[in-house]
């Protein structure tokens, strides 16, 4: 589910794969052309991530951080976090322990 929570910022409660890959698509496609918000991902409802996955979410990093804007992921299980570290994209993204960091109203 996504929803504009600031005027400045996107949440997005992403659903579990392969949903997953179908909303990352469609936020690439809300921020495109030019990307006018920081966007939070929460992983809470999601257990694992797939290549593809990693690779829209890099996608959508670029997008954003060539727009000057953010992108967080929170609320990652151990195992999912795990596959960032593996992965060495924990060195890529920026984390939040849960939406709540990021947007203390969420």
């Amino acid at each position: 589910m996504i929803e504009n929570i600031l005027q400045d910022t996107l949440l997005v409660d992403l659903a579990p794969e392969p949903q997953m890959c179908d909303e990352l698509d469609s936020i690439s496609e809300t921020m495109s052309p030019m990307a006018d918000r920081d966007v939070v991902v929460d992983f809470s409802n999601a257990d694992i991530v797939t290549a593809s996955s990693l690779s829209k979410l890099l996608k959508l990093r670029q997008l954003l951080t060539d727009s000057g804007r953010r992108l967080v992921l929170c609320g990652l299980a151990v195992n999912t976090r795990g596959v960032f570290k593996k992965t060495a994209l924990d060195r890529v993204f920026e984390f939040a322990a849960d939406k709540s960091v990021v947007l203390p109203n969420a």
